[in-house]
């Protein structure tokens, strides 16, 4: 009653047919138990514990017994692969096909999400938060994340003058905070245009990080982060790429300035929110940077799962 077995010996049965129809074996039976006489041959074909029993009538015309069993075994090992092959291509078709479900699913949670919680009035890109759904989404699957009750966002589609760093209470379905973030000085101006992953490229690297400990250095209580995308920012430690606060991503630098300072590729924070922020975000938590850079978009193994 394994509905496993009944679809092989299906798949077993309809394969038989298909030989025979285009070969010198012509089937007269199929049935079990089968009675045989004459040049009737029973087959037994046997896959995953399940057997089929079959009677052949061989249409060409020997008295050699052992030619006789070669050519049955011949034809039955023949339609046992062809069977095996088709089943093995139909679960591969069920699993592309759930896994196309799946994504849909989560484009969905993550469209009534955005909707639910207003995000279109904080300026975040619908499309940002969508792919960073699908990034958290997966991350959480496969225990990638320690801490799953956050999600930070950072908006690269946004000018550095906005605020455009989202840190999201993913539990409770609220924006916790939203603060001012740099971009590497190198990655443009007002907009981030070119990221990098090399070291002293003082670019930014996109992607998906996992935030890691604290630690105090030159620029105070900074933030490690692993870069979880090779060929994006897998090389972000190694760069001493760190979340850490600074007086040159503020509304007064931008005031006195007229523009928003720039980083050597860090993604540094107002000063003021810093010890906030990352006391938030800590320890295991996912960040994303996004902009919408097809190569990227399309290569990252995080969104596409």
């Amino acid at each position: 009653n394994d509905p496993i077995l009944k679809t092989i010996k299906s798949f077993v049965m309809k394969t038989l047919s298909k030989l025979v129809s285009t070969s010198s074996i012509s089937l007269l039976v199929i049935t079990s138990p089968v009675l045989i006489s004459g040049s009737h041959k029973k087959i037994n074909v046997s896959s995953n514990a399940t057997t089929v029993s079959a009677a052949t009538h061989l249409s060409f015309s020997t008295n050699n017994t052992s030619n006789r069993n070669l050519n049955t075994a011949n034809f039955v090992a023949a339609a046992t692969s062809t069977a095996v092959s088709e089943k093995k291509a139909d679960f591969a078709m069920n699993a592309a096909a759930k896994k196309a479900f799946e994504v849909k699913m989560v484009i969905l949670e993550a469209s009534s999400i955005y909707d639910s919680m207003r995000l279109n009035r904080s300026g975040l890109n619908q499309k940002a938060f969508e792919y960073a759904w699908r990034g958290y989404h997966n991350l959480v699957k496969n225990g990638s994340l320690n801490k799953t009750n956050v999600l930070t966002i950072c908006d690269f589609t946004q000018s550095s003058r906005n605020k455009r760093m989202y840190i999201i209470d993913v539990q409770n379905r609220k924006l916790l905070m939203r603060t001012y973030v740099s971009h590497g000085m190198n990655s443009g101006v007002d907009y981030a245009t070119s990221f990098s992953n090399r070291p002293e490229s003082f670019k930014t690297s996109l992607g998906f990080y996992v935030t890691s400990k604290t630690y105090v250095g030159r620029n105070g209580l900074s933030l490690k982060m692993t870069g979880l995308e090779k060929g994006y920012n897998s090389l972000a430690s190694k760069r001493g790429i760190v979340i850490h606060g600074s007086d040159y991503i503020t509304s007064e630098y931008l005031k006195n300035n007229g523009e928003m300072g720039r980083s050597l590729g860090c993604t540094a924070i107002p000063t003021q929110v810093n010890a906030k922020v990352i006391k938030t975000i800590k320890n295991g938590s996912c960040f994303f940077i996004y902009h919408p850079t097809k190569k990227y978009l399309a290569q990252s193994t995080i969104i596409n799962g």
